[in-house]
Parts: structure tokens; sequence; C-alpha cells
């Protein structure tokens, strides 16, 4: 069961609250609907729900928030838009490193690959796909874990008819196996069709929370669709012939030659027609709203205000009708331009001494009153269900309520309830296999090989032609190092792939499904550190390797052979390749973005080499040489394989500007990015 309490977004600038007080319950084996109109609070609730946005208020998933589990994503599966993904990636490869995510075997991808219909396209590449492929998708990573809940925001929005049936059919099948389903949708039709209950929001606040059977009695009444050159007159003949009969029929000009008879049917009014000559285009039968309809220039089923100034065909407002008792009085409407319901039992009793009244039907520009003074409207369905009323609690006479939304507005508000719990974004504990989800990561698309490609071309272009110009070391030479350079290509290719490593999550978030930003888990920046690290020395060792046999194939032996301090050699650009690598990872992650991971790579010899240079300088600074050997007469103890050779390798390392200014940046950029990870576990 999901149980939402007092939901509340956070104020905005001289505009009141997105969402306001809003409470509601989606329980298990239903499909519940969120019901609004563009900018209803529909999105704001389901981002409040899952801890997404600051606000107030909280839910609970089986009593439990969401911020105590620990898995949320088998605990509620969720889509909200397109499929968060890289766009190169394929849809196997996306499923496959989400299962690393959730912690689930990699064999889940194709087994919701079959329940959702995508075998056949689990080559294909995100981008290419169309828009219910995508939904398709978005439902297969939703289901992944096996969550007890889905929660979707418009999850139909953009689907063609079938798509759409197909979707909701697989909604209905999680909720019969004992799963709680939540979508939004704008369609009151789609609402009634695919869910047990259906939650009303209009402007931010709970109007209706119903059973989808009410749902539909009292917000979508069947209505004859007319359209006929002479619509006016075939409205007034309606309207005379309804009070004749003493019918409770509504008869409402949509624009143009439409009309929408509600409390008819088809025979009725095109035998009124064919009685009286007139010329009919189109007499069916439909299921609508309490108004006209929302491909009509007129008011839509949750507008509370008045109907828009559309011209002159339009611009008389639909009219009262008094409500009659009796099984034809349902589905009238009391201010004309919201939803209906029928009345409540103590309305009922009120009106049981009542004498008779004549029902009255409404031609469009007529405003027609009851003859009898003690038959009142009934209120409409959004102001019979009140957000702050449960269901033992008993409601409010219907005759006692406001009759317009209008004058509910302009009646003074009661006492401000107390504020709910404030409610803060929190990350996801997730990847729970980070090394498997990073090497996924990495190996899914084509980013990183065409990386190396492209630094390898470049490096051995370049050393061919510094080995021409003759000016250039040996070791320089075989790292296409020159001095104009402040890095050699391969440092900064390390760079730039230790930048994707957290680049791509912020620009491509694969783990947004879950409940947001990137999580900032030592296990997962542990895994994205040892991941470049590995793609940093490979990049060394090719970049090296291609270097020297393209030297010895263009010009000998000569500047192929391999240099007496070899191991502090390559120590040091092991140490500076992994450097690079680790710099990029930090800065993206502190600062969420690519560019920011290679602009911090190319800041150390640029701007933090020179201040390590003017530290170092004068006579004050002493040197460490020897130091290996006095460690060694201290511990009395014999270095074992000759670490001692390594060590002085590392010690060189750190003298240089290079070496030190690169430390003194990982040592900074990692301090911030644990700051930054204390900081967000804080909130």
């Amino acid at each position: 069961m999901i149980q939402a309490i007092g939901l509340t977004s956070s104020p905005r600038k001289d505009l009141p609250p997105a969402l306001d007080n809003v409470s509601f319950e989606a329980r298990p084996g239903c499909v519940t609907a969120l019901l609004g109109t563009h900018g209803a609070g529909k999105t704001t609730t389901v981002r409040l729900m899952l801890e997404l946005q600051p606000g107030r208020g909280i839910t609970y998933f089986r009593g439990r928030p969401l911020h105590r589990i620990a898995h949320p994503s088998r605990e509620v599966g969720v889509l909200l838009g397109d499929v968060p993904g890289h766009p190169a990636r394929t849809v196997r490869g996306h499923l496959r490193m989400l299962c690393a995510a959730v912690g689930v075997p990699a064999s889940r991808a194709d087994d919701v690959l079959e329940a959702v219909g995508l075998v056949s396209l689990r080559d294909q590449r995100l981008g290419t796909l169309s828009r219910g492929m995508d939904r398709r998708l978005g439902l297969a990573c939703a289901l992944l874990a096996d969550p007890h809940a889905l929660v979707l925001d418009g999850p139909t929005v953009g689907l063609s008819t079938r798509e759409g049936r197909w979707l909701q059919g697989a909604l209905r099948v999680h909720a019969t196996r004992g799963g709680t389903v939540l979508f939004t949708t704008d369609d009151p039709k789609e609402a009634a069709r695919a869910a047990d209950r259906v939650v009303t929001l209009d402007a931010g606040r709970l109007v209706a929370d119903q059973e989808a059977v009410e749902f539909a009695r009292t917000r979508l009444r069947p209505r004859v669709a007319v359209r006929s050159p002479h619509a006016a007159r075939l409205a007034a003949l309606l309207a005379k012939e309804a009070r004749s009969r003493r019918r409770a029929v509504e008869v409402v000009r949509e624009g143009g030659s439409r009309l929408s008879v509600y409390g008819s049917t088809c025979g009725e009014v095109g035998e009124t027609a064919f009685r009286h000559g007139i010329l009919v285009h189109q007499l069916a039968d439909e299921i609508g709203d309490a108004g006209p309809s929302a491909d009509a220039d007129g008011p839509s089923l949750l507008s509370d205000g008045p109907p828009r100034d559309t011209g002159a065909s339009r611009a008389e407002a639909r009219q009262p009708v008094p409500a009659v008792p009796g099984p034809e009085a349902e589905g009238v409407d009391d201010v004309g331009n919201g939803p209906v319901s029928l009345p409540s039992a103590d309305a009922k009793a009120d009106q049981e001494g009542a004498e008779p009244v004549a029902p009255v039907a409404v031609a469009e520009g007529a405003h027609q009153q009851s003859e009898s003074p003690d038959a009142s409207p009934e209120p409409s369905a959004a102001l019979e269900e009140s957000p702050d009323t449960d269901e033992d609690t008993p409601r409010t006479p219907s005759s006692s309520l406001p009759p317009s939304p209008q004058l509910m507005l302009s009646l003074p508000s009661p006492a401000p309830s107390p504020l709910p719990p404030p409610l803060t974004t929190r990350a996801a504990p997730s990847p729970l296999r980070p090394l498997r989800y990073e090497l996924h990561r990495v190996t899914g698309v084509g980013t990183g090989y065409f990386t190396v490609a492209g630094v390898i071309a470049v490096s051995a272009v370049l050393c061919l032609f510094l080995a021409r110009t003759g000016h250039t070391p040996q070791h320089y030479l075989l790292a296409s190092w020159p001095d104009e350079l402040p890095l050699p290509p391969a440092a900064l290719g390390a760079g730039l792939l230790g930048a994707f490593a957290f680049g791509e999550e912020f620009r491509h978030p694969a783990l947004a499904a879950d409940r947001g930003a990137v999580p900032r888990r030592l296990s997962f920046l542990t895994a994205k550190l040892a991941v470049a690290a590995t793609t940093a020395l490979l990049l060394a060792g090719l970049t090296v390797g291609c270097d020297a046999v393209l030297l010895h194939l263009v010009y000998g032996e000569e500047l192929t052979r391999v240099p007496a301090d070899w191991l502090s050699l390559s120590v040091s650009w092991t140490c500076l390749m992994v450097g690079c690598a680790w710099a990029g990872v930090l800065a993206a992650g502190i600062f969420r973005s690519t560019t920011a991971g290679l602009a911090a790579v190319l800041a150390v010899p640029i701007i933090v080499v020179p201040v390590v240079r003017k530290a170092l300088e004068g006579a004050s600074v002493r040197s460490a040489a020897g130091f290996p050997g006095r460690l060694r007469h201290l511990t009395l103890v014999q270095w074992p394989f000759g670490i001692e050779r390594f060590v002085v390798g590392v010690l060189k390392v750190v003298a240089q500007p290079v070496g030190g200014a690169l430390m003194l940046s990982l040592a900074t950029l990692l301090g911030a990015y644990l700051l930054t990870a204390v900081r967000g576990r804080a909130r």
C-alpha cells in the first residue's frame, strides 16, 4: 500500500505552492489513477512521494518511508518520462547495467525483455527506439527488481491507442498479482477505463477520491453527439420537448454545429430532428465528461472556473439544471462548468417532503430556473470529496456545501492545520554491485574505444614528428611528450576517460530511475577509481608500445633501446596516467560535468605546477635523497626483491613538480568529494 500524507511543495515566490496538503492512498491489488489537467500538480505529487524534490509531507510504502528502505528499487519501480540512458547503449546492455545497480542477476534482463515484448529489439540502440518501445523499456527498467509498487508519471502520453491499451494491461497484470500501481494522467476516460480508483487533483489540491465506477457514473456521463447546420434550432426544440415530457435533459452547444445532449438517446434526438425537418450530419453515442469535450474550446472536465471567451458562437456558458429526485436525475450539472454527482443520502432525505419539480432542459443562451425554490443544484463531485476526510468520518451533507467553486473560494478559510514534516531529497544507496555496474557502463558504449583509438593515433603522429626533429629525449619521445605541451596526449586521454566516468552519469542518468542524483557512496567511488586506473594503465601501455613499434619500423633500434633507469621512468609514467584519470573522475563527480573533469586535469600543469615550483624554490628546501638506505639501516631489514628501487622511483615522482602538483590536486579533489558526500548524507 502507498499512503501519501500531507504532501506540500515548497512555496514559490509570489505564488501559492504547486501542491497543498494532498493525502490519499493507493491500495495493493488495485490500479490508482492520479487525474488532473496540466499544472494540477500530478508530477509534483510523484516527485514528493519519491523524495526527488524538497517539500513537506510523508509517503509510506507498505508502512515505511522511502528513505528508511534499504533498497528502494526493490520496493517501488519508477517510470518518469523517457528512459534515462545513453542513446548509444543497447537495450539489453542498458538493462544488464541496471541489473548490477539493483543487485539482481544479469539474466533478469532477458526475463523482463520477454515480459514487455522487446526480445527482438534487445540489440537496438536507445536513441533509435520509438515512443512506444521506449515506454516498454521504461516499464522493463521499473520491473527489474520485481518491486511491489509501480509509480508512473504520464506513462501513456504520446502513445498510440494500441500501445496505451497494452501498457494499461501490463499495469493491470501487476496489480492482479498483488502489487500496487499508481499512474498519472490528464485523460478522465483513461482513468475511468484503466484504474480501480481515481484521485482527482485541481490547482494543487485534492478535489475527489472515488472508486472508478463511481467516478464514471458521476463524472463521465453518456451523451449523444450531434452535428447539424441548424444546431441552435435543434437545441431549442430538444429543450422544449424535455420540458413538456418532464425529462432531465441537458443540451450543450460546443461551438459551430456540434451539440452534446445529456440524458437522451440517439433515437429520441433523431426522431425530434426528423419531425421538424432538421438536417443532421452526425448522430452518435459517446462517453463524455460533464461538460464539452476537451477537443472543443470549452471548459474541461476539471475546470472550476467560467468558460473561456472563445467567440460569439461559444460565448454563452452552460447553464445550471435543477436536480430531480429519481433515477433520471443522475449526472445533472449544477454550475454548468464542472463535474456532477448524485445527491447524498442527507440531501435526498431533505427533498423527500418537497413537491415534485418539473424537469427542465437547457438550450444555449437560455437560463432556466427551477419552478420550486426547494430544489437546489447538487454540488459537484469535486466539492463532495474533502482531502482531509477519512473513510470512517461521516461526510457533510450535500445541502450544506457551497453551490459552486467560486463561492467556496470566497468563504473564509479554516484555521491552518499543523504543517506536515519536512521532506528533503536523499540520494539512493545504489548501485548494489558497483564494480559490475561500472564495467557494464564502460564497455556498453563506444565512447571509450573511440577515445583510446584517437589518443593512440595522435600519439603516434606526434612521436614521429618529435623523432624527426631530434630535440626530444628518448623517454619523452616514447611518451610523445614535447616541451610545448603541458601533458602528453595519453595523459589527457586518461583524464578524459576518467571524466566520462561521472560526466555521463549526470548527462545520461541511468540511476535516476531509482531515486534521483548519482549516489556518493565510497564503494561506488572506489569502483570508478579502480576501473579508471585500469583503463589508464592499458592506455599507457598501448601508447608506449605503439610508439616503440612505430619508431623501430621507421628509425630502427637506435630510438627504442631500453633506458637504464627504465624502472623509475615506468613508475613515473604509471603514476602520471593514473593520477590524471583519478583527477578527471573526482572533478567530474564534484562539478557534475565531463568538461569540468578535463579542465581539472589541465589545471595541474598550467596552474598548480608553477605554484609548486615557486614553493620549492630556495635553500631551505631539504632533499630526501638516501631515504630508502636510511630506512633500511633503521629497521635492520634488507629490502627484498629490490623494492628500494621502486621506493626511489616513487619518491622521484613525488619530488618532480608535476608529480607533487598532481598529488596536491588529488588530495584537494578527494577532500571536496568526501565533503559533498557527507553533506548529502546530513541532509
